[in-house]
């Protein structure tokens, strides 16, 4: 009888390169996906790719100067992320700015 374990798959550390976004699981997995799967990554400084945080115990990693995140999940599913269309970011960077009191 072969008895099957499945286990959450969870990061431990993860390195953006000029090509990838490279995440190592804890059970000893490598995992990586184009770079043009986060438009954040891809536009940002190596400063900024180098500073990310562990979320949910290890289900993905945010990069808190980016407010981006990436879950494991979302990698092995190949789930990329979409940039926003340009109607929507005129809409976002219209909402962001600080408006003067009357």
């Amino acid at each position: 009888m072969s008895t099957v374990t499945l286990t959450e798959a969870r990061v431990v550390s993860v390195n953006v390169t000029d090509e990838a976004i490279v995440a190592h699981l804890v059970d000893g997995r490598i995992v990586s996906v184009p770079l043009d799967w986060s438009w954040r990554l891809k536009d940002a400084t190596p400063e900024q790719r180098k500073h990310w945080e562990i979320i949910g115990d290890g289900q993905g990693v945010h990069w808190p100067d980016l407010d981006e995140d990436i879950s494991v999940e979302g990698m092995l599913r190949g789930i990329p992320a979409k940039r926003p269309s340009r109607t929507k970011s005129a809409k976002l960077k219209s909402r962001s700015r600080v408006r003067p009191k009357p």
